[in-house]
């Protein structure tokens, strides 16, 4: 989270910080930054596809990035600094312009801290948290207000758990994660055999007594739930970032580096190789493997394995080219069951 008042650049140091080539007034300042379509003067925005041209004409921004290819477009901006890569430039640029919201390191008064639990060095624990017995939090921890970190958690260095967040015991967490408001990690997975007991029919429940593991640099958005392992564990690979509302099931792994998008659901001992990407309200049934570097499209069904580096998609997913030619007859078969329609009545007249 950043703070309300940026700092300022002129548009020559933001030239000379990414390297580009300025253009225009070097005396520029720059406040913030914003899309073209809501810029003012004091702000800086960037044009990196052809598609968004069109608003640089009517943008109020006092400087853009941009692309070589797109330099010479018409707009009344005062400068411009051309970069190869506008989006990488930007991202270099945000902190220098949104600075962290600082944390004074402490206990709340009205923060718990359970017996024999291990604070690290500048640990911040707000107010209503809760910090289980055992539990063992690294340096430089922020452990936002009504967090619960259950007894015998462990948790790296630079970790952010924002309010309401909830880590069952004996999770583990890596170094510099984030978990965003309302996360569950480590729930019990939905687990149980269905039999009859005593002469009646029951969902019995498996006891789960895994854990959930969360490897270093990973990101998990608002609202996330990670189910503990049944017997086994729940991995979340290293750099791995999780959108919003997605529901990782008991024994699940994924691994590094990978990409899962809005209301993802993963069911249970599925496996996510290295580097995939799924898209929002992706399905993907148990004990299936999903190869590292494929991709998933958004809402696809996934019954089946999807083989390394491939692009599927559609319900039941399939390789991409096959799905669109699958949707592409179902469009068609209206107009010819209208056709067969007119030839009947034709045929009874």
């Amino acid at each position: 989270m950043s703070q309300a008042s940026p700092a300022s650049l002129t548009a020559a140091q933001i030239a000379e910080a990414t390297g580009g080539r300025l253009v225009g007034d070097g005396e520029t300042v720059l406040s913030g930054i914003a899309p073209l379509d809501r810029a003012e003067r004091d702000e800086l925005s960037f044009l990196a596809s052809l598609k968004y041209a069109p608003l640089l004409a009517a943008t109020g921004a006092g400087a853009i990035l941009v692309s070589p290819d797109l330099a010479e477009m018409p707009g009344e901006v005062r400068a411009r600094i051309v970069v190869a890569k506008p989006h990488e430039a930007m991202l270099a640029l945000i902190p220098h312009f949104y600075r962290p919201v600082p944390r004074t390191p402490g206990v709340h008064a009205a923060a718990v801290v359970g017996p024999e639990a291990v604070l690290g060095r500048d640990v911040c624990i707000e107010a209503g948290a809760v910090i289980g017995a055992r539990a063992q939090i690294g340096d430089r921890c922020w452990i936002g207000a009504n967090t619960v970190v259950g007894e015998g958690v462990r948790i790296g260095d630079d970790g952010q758990l924002y309010p309401q967040v909830t880590v069952y015991p004996h999770c583990e967490l890596g170094k510099r994660v984030t978990l965003h408001a309302g996360v569950r990690i480590g729930s019990d997975g939905f687990g149980y055999v269905s039999r009859k007991v005593d002469g009646r029919f029951v969902h019995e429940k498996i006891p789960h007594v895994g854990r959930a593991i969360v490897g270093d640099d990973v990101e998990i958005g608002a609202n996330c739930c990670i189910d503990r392992g049944s017997v086994d564990d729940t991995v979340i690979g290293a750099g791995t970032k999780l959108d919003n509302l997605v529901h990782i099931g008991h024994n699940v792994r994924i691994g590094r580096l990978c990409l899962v998008l809005a209301q993802v659901g993963v069911a249970g001992s599925a496996r996510v190789e290295d580097g995939a990407v799924l898209a929002g309200q992706v399905g993907v049934s148990g004990h299936l493997t999903i190869g590292a570097g494929a991709k998933v499209g958004a809402q696809a069904g996934v019954i089946s394995d999807v083989p390394a580096g491939e692009s599927w998609s559609g319900y039941p997913a399939r390789p991409h080219k096959e799905s669109l030619r699958a949707s592409a007859a179902l469009f068609k078969l209206a107009g010819m069951l209208k056709k067969i329609e007119r030839l009947l009545d034709k045929a009874d007249a």
